[in-house]
């Protein structure tokens, strides 16, 4: 079988590991950077050469456009170039969110940074609160404002920015980090960007999270939120501390470095889409398209409060004697796919990072 990487940096130690693993089986696996070489990247797939499945790790433009035109081709991509756009957009993340029940933080959408600080007082939902890019992409903005002055700094750092608001809700300092390969999750505490100077980066009050047990229903949570955008690689961001979950973002192929049983997760999948293994993941799966989906593209623009969870019961995710799932460190890493073949040696140890 023929896999395809689309991802500018094939040496992330998950792409890495799970290449080496399928090599070792006898699979090709090829890297197509869609940031480097001559043309356009769909210039230089031929006819016959598509591969049989092809992992979306990038996340620009020109690797979404070319994931769009390996779909149309006929070739299996996961996660969906549909899927994985919209989680680029956080004003349609969550407004699908909310209607689809998820308890996802209150969000609104401001055309331009610089709109916030015109308002005579502070504005909705008050100080503090936190304001992130709209559009979902490396280095982006996101920051707590406390006060207008700090609004004022921000604005002119970012001129023009789209952005999105959000309550500043109380939290250890720390976010849960539960990502999903295929069904299985895995998790892990990180600390949060938002958090106040000074607070150890490694100690946390309630103890590692790496060998401790995920609560279930934060993991039918994490599976509920792949079957509402129709992903089957990706992250979920909860708040650390709330009696009940709130989510308060989701990556599409986020980077998983360290994890246990991750790279054999996304091998297998790799193989179930491409058709070498019994197909019990859907390949091409629309994002909003899962049972009990809302349709993005009847939705609305902004999303204004977040609800409460509904359940899932996917066996996949694997729950110990106390209903609990393991967990395991967790890293992000975002990255858009050069040409070269993996081989075992490709599959170094995995660390921490984003």
């Amino acid at each position: 079988m023929r896999i395809g990487l689309l991802a500018s940096n094939p040496d992330h130690p998950v792409l890495a590991a799970t290449a080496a693993l399928l090599t070792a089986r006898g699979h090709l696996v090829e890297d197509l950077d869609p940031t480097t070489g001559p043309g356009e990247p769909s210039e230089r797939i031929g006819p016959g050469e598509l591969a049989d499945v092809y992992l979306l790790k990038a996340h620009t433009p020109r690797a979404l456009a070319l994931a769009r035109h390996l779909e149309e081709r006929g070739a299996p991509v996961v996660n969906s170039a549909a899927a994985t756009e919209l989680c680029q957009d956080r004003t349609a993340m969550a407004d699908l969110a909310v209607r689809a029940g998820l308890p996802f933080a209150a969000t609104r959408t401001v055309a331009d940074l610089a709109d916030l600080v015109a308002q005579p007082d502070h504005p909705a939902p008050g100080f503090p609160f936190v304001v992130k890019s709209r559009h979902s992409r490396r280095h982006d903005l996101v920051a707590r404002v406390d006060d207008a002055a700090r609004l004022r700094v921000l604005a002119g750092e970012w001129p023009g920015e789209s952005v999105v608001v959000q309550p500043y809700l109380a939290s250890t300092g720390w976010d849960q980090k539960l990502w999903v390969v295929a069904g299985q999750v895995f998790c892990a505490r990180r600390r949060s960007e938002l958090t106040d100077p000074g607070v150890s980066e490694l100690h946390h009050p309630g103890g590692a999270f790496g060998p401790a047990e995920l609560p279930a229903d934060r993991a039918r949570l994490a599976l509920r939120v792949g079957e509402v955008f129709g992903l089957d690689v990706y992250g979920v961001d909860l708040l650390d501390g709330p009696a009940e979950p709130v989510v308060v973002d989701v990556n599409a192929f986020p980077g998983i470095r360290g994890q246990a049983g991750a790279p054999e997760a996304l091998a297998a999948l790799a193989l179930r889409v491409g058709g070498a293994g019994p197909r019990s993941v859907p390949a091409q799966r629309p994002a909003g398209t899962g049972p009990g989906a809302v349709d993005p593209r009847a939705s609305d623009t902004r999303a204004e409060s977040g609800a409460e969870s509904g359940a899932d019961s996917r066996p996949d995710s694997r729950p110990d004697s106390r209903g609990g799932l393991r967990a395991g460190p967790w890293a992000d890493s975002s990255s858009p796919v050069g040409r070269r073949t993996a081989g075992p040696a490709d599959a170094g140890p995995g660390g921490a990072g984003r």
